[in-house]
């Protein structure tokens, strides 16, 4: 069971990843838009953006309460 702290903890983390992930998808959708794009980045950023998205996802797991089957 989480207490308070934890969950703030986790939820503020959640918040710094969402605009992380928010902010990548901005630089990615810029890469996309210049007529010279440099693909290593561009594959270096959507991995981070997905490795972003993994770790929200596992933090929003551990706020929601598990259900009894």
């Amino acid at each position: 069971m989480l207490n308070s702290e934890d969950i703030a903890a986790i939820e503020a983390r959640l918040a710094e990843l969402k605009l992380e992930h928010r902010d990548l998808d901005d630089v990615i959708q810029r890469l996309t838009e210049t007529p010279v794009q440099d693909q290593l980045q561009m594959q270096r950023l959507k991995k981070r953006k997905l490795l972003v998205k993994d770790q929200i996802s596992l933090l929003e797991r551990q706020l929601t309460p598990d259900i009894p089957a």
